[in-house]
């Protein structure tokens, strides 16, 4: 069992370790510039080349998706209700309990965990987290919601092309076959050195609370997790897929919304950078759980 946790784990540790330890030795790496390239290149490569090669049927993607809306919705109404209770600012701390790092963390972790189909399965869990994240989680960090930046989201399109392609039983000319696959292969590297670099470069400024809600995301998801698989019926690799994507750190957005929206980013950022801790601890017990 411990060789099994030790191969999923320690590529997405050493990767995040990397990207870590090149910010702390002050070598270059120009963070928005590769999470644009991975999100409008990388990721939407990824969703094509997987789905079309997983075999999966279209109600299971969808009953995944359907998992990943219902978690997100029982993270927002517990996670209000939490903020509420301990009186803080909604803006800036709800966001950091509803969305983790489905992405960055997620999709490794469930490809080393369960194979090609368990990354197909987070890829369903994962796609509507981040259209969430568009609508929701900007809505929560602005007070508006922005539906143009939703349109503009390239893994939606990918997705929408992907789902289409496999409808209609297209399969795509063996050289943009090729080059999609070369062009997804790079992302999850990519995201996880760039975890780490971003990592490094946030600080906490409040560490009770910072560690009070981190521990909350990380039992809170959790608990979800498994609760809406067991009562949704999952099994296997399923329902593993959802406990890991649920159980999953702050993800990194959170602290760019609250940048960009003035929204005390500092103290999200120690939720980012403890929560992420804490996970690296957490994550031997989490998949003993589902494998």
């Amino acid at each position: 069992m411990f060789a099994d946790l030790f191969a999923v784990v320690a590529p997405v540790f050493l990767l995040a370790l990397l990207g870590y330890g090149w910010t702390r030795r002050g070598l270059p790496f120009d963070v928005p510039g590769v999470t644009a390239l991975v999100t409008t290149v990388g990721v939407p490569a990824l969703i094509v080349d997987v789905l079309l090669k997983a075999e999966l049927t279209a109600d299971a993607l969808a009953v995944m998706a359907g998992a990943s809306l219902a978690v997100h919705a029982a993270f927002l109404v517990i996670g209000w209700g939490i903020v509420r209770l301990m009186n803080k600012r909604v803006s800036t701390y709800l966001p950091s309990l509803v969305f983790a790092n489905n992405g960055n963390m997620g999709l490794p972790l469930c490809l080393f965990a369960f194979g090609e189909q368990g990354l197909a399965l987070a890829i369903a869990y994962f796609v509507v987290g981040a259209v969430l994240m568009f609508t929701v989680g900007v809505g929560l960090a602005a007070g508006e919601v922005n539906l143009r930046m939703l349109l503009r989201t390239p893994l939606l399109w990918a997705v929408a092309a992907a789902l289409a392609l496999m409808a209609f039983d297209i399969a795509l000319p063996r050289w943009v076959a090729n080059t999609v696959h070369l062009a997804g292969a790079f992302t999850i590297p990519l995201m996880l050195i760039t975890l780490g670099v971003s990592l490094a470069r946030l600080k906490v400024s409040s560490l009770k609370t910072s560690l009070t809600f981190s521990v909350l995301r990380l039992a809170m998801g959790f608990s979800v997790g498994w609760g809406v698989g067991l009562a949704m019926g999952l099994e296997d690799i399923a329902l593993g897929v959802v406990v890991i994507e649920a159980s999953l750190p702050v993800a990194v957005f959170n602290y760019l919304w609250a940048v960009r929206y003035e929204n005390h980013p500092e103290e999200v950022a120690g939720m980012v950078l403890l929560s992420t801790t804490l996970a690296f601890f957490a994550l031997p017990f989490m998949l003993s759980s589902v494998l």
